[in-house]
């Protein structure tokens, strides 16, 4: 099975050796986004409400690049430095994603790339 290797400006560039997402066959698994804003590479800010809402307009572009939307994702995994803003990441997501909701997991983790509070992965998958 061949791979498609998914890009888009609309997005953070990679900040190391991986791909903003890869296509394989109908499946588009997202690579994890943090809160960088696309333009200027930086975090946009330290508010979890706005790191969370970039990290979806993120993980959006890439998936409109891919062919879909945030609609086509079947699986979110989630990580968080602070499980305490899991209510606050609940709320923003259901801003961004409708039901029937995709499978989810959530993570606690100790640290993040760049110091960011929430990074967000993702698995796609698109109409045959």
């Amino acid at each position: 099975m061949s791979k498609q290797v998914i890009h888009t400006e609309n997005a953070p560039a990679a900040i190391g050796p991986y791909s903003q997402a890869v296509r394989a066959g109908n499946t588009v698994y997202l690579s994890g986004q943090i809160p960088l804003v696309p333009e200027t590479m930086e975090v946009i800010s330290e508010d979890i409400v706005e790191q969370t809402t970039q990290v979806f307009k993120n993980l959006q572009a890439v998936c409109e690049a891919g062919g879909g939307s945030l609609e086509n994702v079947v699986k979110f995994n989630i990580f968080m430095t602070d499980l305490g803003n899991f209510a606050t990441v609940n709320e923003v997501m259901t801003q961004f994603v409708k039901q029937p909701y995709p499978a989810r997991a959530a993570m606690g983790v100790r640290a993040l790339p760049k110091g960011v509070q929430v990074e967000i992965e993702g698995i796609m998958v698109l109409e045959d």
